[in-house]
Formats: C-alpha cells, sequence, structure tokens
C-alpha cells in the first residue's frame, strides 16, 4: 500500500462519507421489535453474518484476535466493549468476530443505515443507531439496558469517526462510559493494530482484547465514568505500540501551514 497523507482540523473530521452523511433516524424508529418473524429473520441474518465475518476477518482483512478467550469467561453477563475506529467495513465485522459465539451489538452513527447493500441488513446484525431527540433516546437506552440483560456484548467507538489504517488513538470523552458505570457490568477494549507482511502490500491486522475494566464504585458518578475511560484509553494507548508500519499519516492541517 502507497503511502499516504491525510490532513485534518479536528478530531471530529470524517474521512469516510456517505450520500446521506446527515440521515436522522424517522421518529418511528424501532431498535427492539419483538415480533417472532423479526425475531427469526434477525435469527438468521446474523447466523449469516457470522460465517460472512468468518471470511471477512480471515480472508479480506488477515484479522489475527488476540485474548479472546477472556471474553468467554464472562458469558454469564453483559458486557461493553470500547475499540478505536479504523476500519469502514471491518469495524462492523470484526466485533462479531470478536464475541462469537455470542450475540454482539454496536452503537453506531444512523448514516450506517444508508450504506448501500449492507446498510439496511445493519439492525438485523445488531446495529444500534444513536437517535437525536430526547424521546428517541429514552427508547434507545431502553434496547441497551435490555440487551445487557440478555447477557450480550454491546460494542461502542469513543472515536466516532472511522480515520482509515489509523495507528494512533485518538482522545475521546466520557459520554459512552455512561453504561458500564450505570449497569455495574465489566468493560473490555478492543485494539485494532497494523503489522506489515511479506511479499503483501495490504497489512496483517491485530486485534487485542484487555480487561476487564470495572468503575471505582467509591468514587461519584463521573469521577467512575472519568476513571474508566482513562484506565481503557491508557490500555489501548499501550497495545497501540504493537503497529509496525503506517500506510496513512494524519496530520493537523497547521503544521501544514507552518511548513
Amino acid at each position: 500500500m502507497k503511502l499516504v497523507i491525510r490532513y485534518y482540523k479536528t478530531y471530529f473530521d470524517d474521512f469516510v462519507t456517505s450520500r446521506d452523511q446527515s440521515y436522522k433516524l424517522p421518529p418511528d424508529y424501532t431498535w427492539i421489535c419483538e415480533h417472532a418473524g423479526h425475531r427469526v429473520l434477525s435469527a438468521l441474518i446474523y447466523r449469516l453474518g457470522e460465517a460472512a465475518a468468518f471470511f471477512y476477518c480471515r480472508f479480506i482483512l488477515h484479522v489475527q484476535i488476540k485474548n479472546r478467550k477472556i471474553l468467554r469467561k464472562y458469558r454469564g453477563m453483559g458486557c461493553f466493549i470500547y475499540g478505536n475506529h479504523t476500519q469502514p467495513a471491518g469495524d462492523a465485522w470484526i466485533p462479531i468476530r470478536a464475541v462469537f459465539p455470542r450475540r454482539g451489538y454496536a452503537v453506531v452513527s444512523p448514516a450506517n443505515l444508508k450504506v448501500p447493500v449492507l446498510g439496511p441488513l445493519l439492525p438485523y446484525l445488531g446495529a444500534l443507531p444513536v437517535p437525536d431527540g430526547t424521546d428517541g433516546m429514552k427508547k434507545f437506552q431502553q434496547a441497551i439496558r435490555q440487551r445487557i440483560l440478555e447477557k450480550c456484548c454491546i460494542v461502542l467507538y469513543p472515536e466516532a469517526h472511522v480515520w482509515p489504517w489509523c495507528t494512533r488513538i485518538r482522545p475521546f470523552g466520557t459520554a459512552s462510559f455512561t453504561y458500564p458505570v450505570r449497569y455495574k457490568v465489566p468493560s473490555f477494549c478492543m485494539t485494532t493494530t497494523y503489522q506489515k507482511r511479506r511479499h503483501h502490500k495490504k497489512p496483517k491486522v491485530t486485534v487485542y482484547i484487555d480487561g476487564p475494566f470495572y468503575p471505582d464504585g467509591q468514587m461519584q458518578y463521573k469521577e467512575q465514568k472519568k476513571g474508566l475511560r482513562d484506565e481503557i484509553y491508557q490500555c489501548m494507548l499501550r497495545r497501540s505500540r504493537e503497529n509496525t508500519c503506517t500506510y496513512v499519516i494524519y496530520e493537523q492541517e497547521t503544521k501544514q501551514k507552518k511548513s
């Protein structure tokens, strides 16, 4: 792969967009459908998704997931998994592969539902799109709670924006760490790293699972979120040292102007 330099203004910049990037969920959007036919269809599509995830991760991205056995020790409870956002398509498939054989769900931008072909299937594959309004947020949080009670894994990308092949861990806030503090369940981090492969242009992808992490119950609510965020962020920073190659360099525009 040829080395590419991309310039950004802030960490909120998008490098991967769709035609409906500003799409918002309709007021009647349903995160959990109790209709029997929908549940059967969802289970079928998810099983097919597991097979697709195996193929895509194994033969397209060349993914190796390390420490996955850690998640298996916590099958008896729901959990949250935090990852760095570096693969436009892979970040949909890697979590399915990482949490197998458990059912996984991922918090996503509504714009993902408008991606051709894959977008309409995402709700069946466990996508939980973030709503815009207060009413929708209440239903969204109820869906999060129900999936945790069902002992599922919920994946979040706190960096929020996809930066393809990025080897740094970008700063992120504490908002997404509300859930493990609220529901008192374990959290894990899932750090994607890249290594050069001999005789191949594409890098090898190694994903590290670390944890569990728990908030400090002796702290105030806000301090628990910050403490959990900091612990996971620092762990991801350490894992990012496993990157041995860089194909895309991200630099701030101010540096470009100074030069």
